[in-house]
This record gives C-alpha cells, structure tokens and sequence, in this order.
C-alpha cells in the first residue's frame, strides 16, 4: 500500500500544480491551506458513501438540501425555486437541456437557441438527446444579440424548447444580455437557462462589492434554470456543480425512474445512480467553513488580481485584451510580431500555464486567463512573466507549419478520418517515430501542434483530437 501511495506522489509530479495560483485554467485555488485540506477530509470521509438512494444516507440528502439553499439565496431564487447537485457544469447543462426537451413530448425534432459562445457542453447536450443546435452570431462585444436570438426562436417556433445564455461565457468572460433574452423567451413560453457555471459563485459578490455586471439571476423574469459550479469559483474539491429550477414543475422532467426490471426500483434525480458521497460532503464542508463572508473576501481578492492584470498588460508591448473581462476570466491577444501558441509555451517555461484558444471564425487564436483568489499574490510575478515571454516569442517569431503538413491535413476528410490518415500525419509533424502505430512522442513544447490544429476547420480538429485521445487511452497491461 505504502508502494502504491509513492507511486501516486511519483505520477502526481508530472501533472500542472493545482495550488499556488500558476494553473490559469482547469483548477481554482483559494489560497487557503485550511479550506483544501476540510474538503479533503470530508471527501475522505465520504468516499464509501452512495447518493444512490438518499433514505439510507441522509446525510447526503441534508448536505445537497443546503447546497441547494446557499445556491438559491446566493442566486435570487423565488421560494418555489428548486435544484439538484450534480456531478460538475457539462452535467448540469446536460440536465437543463434534457428536462427542457422532455418537458415538449410534442415536439419530434426539438431544437434550442444558442449564441455562439455557449460552452461545448450545449453541443454535448445536443449530441447525447437529439435537440437541434440554432447558433446565433454574438456582436463584436462577444455578447449574445437579443434581437438576432429572438428571430431564431421565431424561425421554428414550435420546436423551440429553449434558449441559452452565458454569465459569464468561458471563451471571453463576459455576461450575455439575459434580461432581453429571458423576456424574449418567455414571451413566447420557452425556457430561458443562465449558464452561470463560472459565474455563480463569483458573480454575486462582485455585485456586493460594488462592481458592475449585467442582471443575470432568478431575479430576471423569464429566467427558467441556473447552472453553478462549485467546484470553480465555490473552490471546492472536483466534482460538483448545483441545478437550480424556478419550480418543481420545471424540473420534473428531469427525473428518471424505473420498475421495468426485478431489482429495485431505481428513481434518479441526476445521470448518475450510484454516485461517491465525497464530492458533495466536500463541497458542503467547504461552503460552511467559507460562508458568505469568506466568499466575498475570496471574491475581492480574485478582482483585485483581474485588476491588475487587465492594467498591467496594457503596459506589455505586443499584447492587450481581445474584450474588458465582466468576471474573473481575461481573453488576451498578441499582435503580428508574434503567435500566443509560442507565449503559451514560454510562460510555461516559467512556470505558468495560460490557455491557448484557436482561432473560431473571423477571432483570432487567444490566450484565456481563468483568475482564482490565490493569483492576487503572483500577479506582479505574472505580468513580468508575460513581458518575458512575448519578448522571446517576437526573437523567435510566429511559429509557421510545414506546407507538406498543412497539404496534408487540407486534403483530410473530416467525415472518413482513417486510422492510417491520422498515423500519417503524426509522422508528418514529428509526433510519433518510425513506426507511427507506437508511443506519441508529445513535444516539449506545443506552439507547433497548436499552429497545425489552427490550420484547420473545426470539423477536422474534432476528428483529429477525437484520434489523438484514443491513441492516448490504450490500455497498460500486465506482464506475463
């Protein structure tokens, strides 16, 4: 066992640290050694315990009741407003578009409204349950147009069963018109869902603390369903977002239940069925030691960071802010003497990561910034590093693709991508040896891969990386 637990330690020092405010994506850290290490224990504690059937663990069903509650006081939720923990933000937006479609038996070809920056789980949602995706141009604001949204609800209004905004959107961190575009949809009997599983647990505060940030709660009328993650700005360990309804009535679709079998009968409020305790006993530990004032304090120091990031890359030469950040996330892009692809790998060589964001339509590739309470202590650290790494990538210049490369992968079919094609071209750009059906060879550094995934349309980058992930996950097996 011990053999085991250094074996872990060993792996785990090959990952991006999820403390200390470097990792800009993925993590969201505190700061505070006392918060992790509650929610530690709690999930510890709770590891062997299944939200299966909450009659035999009321404990769980206690714990959700007040997650539930804190998230319903913190979003302006009416009294008959209801809601569900679940398993993170893509669940909850799974749930929301699942109990939207359900909710129209009547419909054969459900469709939902979405702009453009509603996050990939939508897709997911569309993917898993057959609702159509309507994508709406957003303005150059990146902001959802209300007045183009309300026409694609009116394009098919029958099989509308929803339509979607962003608090704040992930691509750019600002928060869609949602007043405009609930009215619009309740107008004409559609639900309206916030995807405030960034903002959820911030957003409020920042209005507390005197900041400006567009209406976007319950307290909108038209505002059906709200999705917030703990696991983000609550800083609670992985694993946990909140489903909130305005209504029982709302959320009924949601639930599954079955006796069509000998067993038990199963009854679910969520995907899962039998489901660790840990996270949600995590996340409610978190939440009561932090309490509304230790959100607000945690919340001022994350703004306090955005801040001076936004200020301080002003003064770096050859980057600047792609849009004025509504939360705690911040888009920057580079100018033409250099590539953020190569920005991204030198901050890295520093010691951060900072997210590289392709190119989508006529938006140049991007570098996201996902800002924690535990960044304020770095900053000035950050932004040194950041004119350190634009100045070595404009030495080094935009990274360029190989034409042979580039011919390649223009001459892929999305729709017909071959194992063969696909071992081809990791040859080609020196991801794997000679025998291309072996290991990946990943670079040390990614600006190249980054520059070729670039090159090409969505479409073929899906297929691609679909690839990539199943190469990566091959079993290892036991000698013998």
């Amino acid at each position: 066992m011990t053999d085991a637990l250094a074996r872990l330690r060993e792996m785990q020092a090959a990952d991006l640290p999820v403390h200390g405010g470097r990792t800009l994506a993925y993590v969201y850290d505190s700061g505070l050694a006392d918060v992790d290490r509650v929610g530690r224990e709690a999930v510890a504690a709770y590891a062997g315990s299944n939200g299966l059937d909450p009659t035999v663990f009321p404990s769980l069903l206690r714990m959700e009741n007040d997650l539930v509650g804190f998230a319903a006081d913190l979003l302006d939720a009416p009294d008959t407003a209801v809601g569900s923990v679940t398993s993170g933000g893509t669940e909850s937006v799974l749930l929301a578009v699942q109990a939207a479609r359900d909710s129209r038996p009547d419909v054969d070809h459900p469709r939902m409204v979405l702009p453009v920056t509603a996050h990939a789980a939508f897709h997911k949602a569309a993917h898993y349950f057959g609702v159509e995706p309507v994508l709406v141009p957003v303005g150059p604001d990146f902001r959802a147009v209300p007045e183009a949204m309300a026409a694609a609800l009116d394009d098919d209004l029958h099989r509308t069963v929803l339509a979607a905004v962003s608090a704040p959107s992930y691509a750019h961190g600002v928060v869609d018109p949602v007043t405009e575009v609930a009215a619009a949809a309740a107008e004409r009997g559609i639900r309206c869902h916030v995807d405030a599983c960034i903002g959820g647990w911030v957003l409020p505060y920042a209005t507390r603390l005197g900041r400006t940030v567009p209406p976007w709660t319950f307290a909108v009328d038209g505002v059906t369903s709200i999705s917030a993650d703990l696991h983000k700005y609550g800083y609670a360990p992985k694993g946990t977002s909140v489903l909130l309804h305005r209504s029982p009535q709302l959320r009924a679709p949601q639930y599954f239940a079955s006796a069509a079998w000998p067993g038990y009968t199963m009854i679910n409020s969520t995907f899962q069925s039998t489901k660790s305790g840990g996270p949600l006993a995590g996340a409610w530990a978190v939440v009561r030691s932090l309490g509304d004032a230790g959100y607000e304090r945690l919340a001022a120091d994350t703004f306090e960071a955005v801040d001076r990031i936004v200020e301080g890359v002003r003064t770096v030469d050859g980057l600047d802010l792609l849009v004025a950040p509504d939360s705690t996330l911040v888009t920057l892009v580079t100018d033409e003497t250099c590539d953020p692809f190569t920005v991204c790998d030198e901050m890295a060589g520093r010691g951060w990561y900072v997210q590289p964001q392709l190119s989508y339509g006529a938006e140049r590739a991007n570098i996201h910034l996902s800002v924690s309470a535990a960044t304020l202590a770095h900053v000035d650290e950050l932004l040194a590093a950041f004119a350190e790494s634009v100045s070595a990538a404009v030495a080094a210049g935009p990274v360029t693709v190989d034409p042979g490369v580039a011919a390649f992968i223009a001459a892929l079919d999305p729709t017909a991508l071959t194992e063969d094609d696909f071992d081809g071209l990791l040859v080609a750009a020196g991801l794997a040896g000679g025998d291309p059906a072996g290991e990946l060879a990943l670079p040390d550094r990614m600006a190249e891969v980054n520059a070729m995934l670039d090159l090409a349309a969505p479409e073929m980058r899906e297929a691609l990386l679909v690839a990539f992930l199943d190469r990566l996950q091959r079993p290892v097996r036991r000698p013998r």
